[in-house]
């Protein structure tokens, strides 16, 4: 389970450094910086599948993701321009009981102003340091391996540095080129921990949504991110999940319905059986909010639990009737997985507050442009450290 993310000139986010616990929810009013902790999570698990780089031109570029405010930010002075003192600097990283990881990205050697090769990609982020350590805090007595610039080390199982033995692209990540299982197994052990967190935040419900048509159905214990094989997901849950809860989220939400999925000749389809009807509304039939409470179903009885589950705003589209439901659905979920929900939703909130008393509530506010944790001071954050460059 992680215990704490930290987040470093990543849009609003100047500094945060978070406390996890197993059931977590991130709240704030629009603009302060939700969205932008969700992507963070996300490029975190992009880095383990070399994929980071390429996720953050996507959003424009290092200098379009950056921190737009001042390197030193005080509050008892108006914002103002200063000279850049440090390097360019987006740093990510997370800490658990065992382990902890962290990456810092940079601009490339020729726009710090340096000659360089010329190249079509100079304006690509570059990863300039990475650090994987045993245990919840860095030290160098925890270190268990370091990327600095092209070069990374590993410390073998005597306490000494062995040279990784080849050097690394500025694109690449340590996590996908050193991930050997005799050398580094504890990299490679991340590394998978890390691609198995799963993310929900563009479930589809619009007319064309393919959940509401018949798909070819195979055994599926994991939702795909848009939805498509729900269908199929739910028969999954039905066969070698939780038939009692499946049916029990359907009756709490649309009291006196049921759910069936149709095989024809391979195809799978929902039936959705609702009191008072003489026949099953299809896919295609039903409303976006049913819909949407049906694909979080399949979503958080998966038979096949991750470590992390990240959830962006699950309660898009619901009536308030069904919040307590989809309450209910997280709070299960919980009970086999990290979760971190982002809602901005009072109701939903509350539904889960009234439901899991443990339920860590993280609320952001900004403050100068800047993100924060409403009531953390300097002193409450957990322990982190940056590995230096």
């Amino acid at each position: 389970m992680l215990t704490t993310l930290a987040v470093e000139n990543y849009r609003s986010l100047r500094r945060v450094v978070m406390p996890l616990l197993a059931l977590n929810v991130v709240t704030g009013a629009n603009g302060t910086g939700k969205s932008s902790l969700y992507r963070a999570l996300r490029l975190l698990a992009d880095a383990s599948r070399n994929g980071a780089v390429a996720a953050l031109a996507r959003e424009g570029g290092l200098q379009s993701t950056l921190w737009a405010g001042p390197e030193h930010v005080r509050k008892d002075r108006p914002v103002q321009g200063t000279v850049r003192t440090g390097p360019v600097a987006l740093r990510m990283g997370f800490a658990s009981d065992d382990y902890g990881y962290a990456v810092d990205f940079g601009l490339p050697i020729a726009v710090s102003g340096v000659r360089a090769e010329p190249s079509a990609f100079n304006l690509d982020p570059e990863i300039k340091r990475e650090a994987l350590w045993a245990g919840p805090f860095l030290r160098p007595a925890t270190l268990l391996m370091e990327r600095a610039g092209h070069g990374a080390r590993i410390r073998g199982d005597d306490g000494k540095w062995q040279d990784g033995g080849h050097p690394l692209q500025p694109f690449d990540s340590m996590l996908s080129e050193f991930a050997d299982p005799h050398r580094a197994p504890e990299l490679l052990a991340l590394r998978e921990r890390i691609r198995a967190w799963r993310f929900y935040d563009h479930l589809r419900t619009d007319v064309d949504a393919p959940a509401r048509q018949a798909q070819i159905g195979t055994r599926t214990p994991v939702l795909d991110p848009e939805g498509a094989t729900l269908a199929a997901a739910l028969q999954t849950i039905r066969e070698i999940g939780s038939k009692g809860s499946l049916d029990e989220a359907v009756e709490l939400a649309f009291p006196g319905s049921r759910i069936e999925v149709v095989n024809t000749a391979g195809r799978f389809e929902i039936a959705f059986h609702q009191h008072g009807l003489l026949r099953p509304l299809s896919g295609a039939e039903l409303s976006d909010g049913t819909l949407r409470y049906l694909l979080w179903v399949a979503a958080l009885l998966t038979p096949r639990p991750p470590e992390l589950l990240v959830l962006n705003e699950p309660e898009t589209s619901l009536h308030p009737d069904l919040l307590p439901a989809l309450a209910n659905l997280v709070v299960t979920a919980a009970k086999e997985t990290q979760v971190i929900v982002v809602s901005h939703s009072r109701p939903f909130i509350s539904a889960l507050a009234a439901l899991a008393p443990e339920l860590q509530t993280i609320e952001l506010i900004k403050e100068q442009g800047a993100t924060s944790i409403t009531g953390q001071g300097p002193l409450d954050e957990p322990p982190w450290k940056w590995p230096s460059r």
